[in-house]
């Protein structure tokens, strides 16, 4: 049973969702602080984490960051705050998705689901053993780890996610939509619109080591997104340990 960690200080929204990942069929570590939230994640195997931002003993982003030095275990935020400068500050301390207070738990329990499938059905999706090279990216699909000139990129699950999708797609123009398609698997209406560009705009300031435009990535006005770079594929022995 898939765990899922609930970091929220409202203790009757905490036990409204925990209640109903339950029913969902999900294992629910549910923890109203920070401290506490680290000690949970710490001892168990956690998949999922959902959180809110702000907390009496400690900050949700700082959380995330913290959480982001040790694992890519997928990260839903919940906030109150919907400004652009929110969102763009939750993803960048690893967040792959958010969801703003109040929301229905309907929504919720979609985005957790869509998140679910794509954790059940990734295993071998990328290529075990695969490792794609495009510039001076290098991604070692079976160790999930990328690499810009031999050192490492961290990268939330969904700057991964799609970045790897640029990658089996280089040189074709590709759509918002089919980006949503694949990368989110959600009806487009439960995303907010900023959720590509913001996520695109993070991931090519990462590729390019934040000195400017990235040189991977172009947006076609009116038309979606291109990878700019050839993409060469390596396969090796899945049993060899190499990065």
């Amino acid at each position: 049973m898939a765990k899922i960690l609930l970091l929220e200080d409202d203790e009757n929204l905490n036990r409204g969702i925990s209640l109903k990942l339950k029913k969902e069929g999900y294992e629910v570590l549910s923890a109203t602080g920070v401290t506490q939230a680290e000690r949970l994640f710490h001892e168990n195997d956690v998949v999922l984490v959902i959180s809110d931002i702000g907390m009496e003993d400690g900050d949700g982003l700082e959380f995330c960051r913290s959480v982001r030095r040790r694992s890519q275990v997928h990260f839903i935020f919940l906030t109150a705050l919907d400004q652009e400068v929110d969102i763009v500050n939750g993803y960048d301390a690893g967040a792959d998705d958010y969801i703003t207070k109040p929301f229905s738990l309907m929504v919720l329990m979609s985005k957790v689901n869509a998140l679910m499938r794509r954790i059940r059905t990734k295993e071998g999706s990328d290529g075990e053993g695969a490792i794609l090279e495009s510039g001076a990216l290098k991604v070692n699909c079976r160790e999930m780890r990328v690499y810009q000139d031999g050192q490492e990129l961290l990268l939330s699950k969904k700057e991964l996610q799609l970045l790897l999708y640029f990658l089996k797609n280089p040189k074709r123009i590709i759509s918002k939509e089919q980006i949503l398609d694949v990368v989110w698997d959600v009806d487009g209406q439960f995303v907010d619109d900023n959720t590509v560009p913001v996520t695109i705009s993070r991931l090519k300031k990462k590729v390019s080591g934040g000195a400017g435009p990235a040189e991977y990535i172009k947006n076609v006005r009116g038309m979606g997104y291109l990878w700019l770079m050839e993409v060469s594929c390596l396969y090796v022995d899945a049993r060899t340990d190499r990065d």
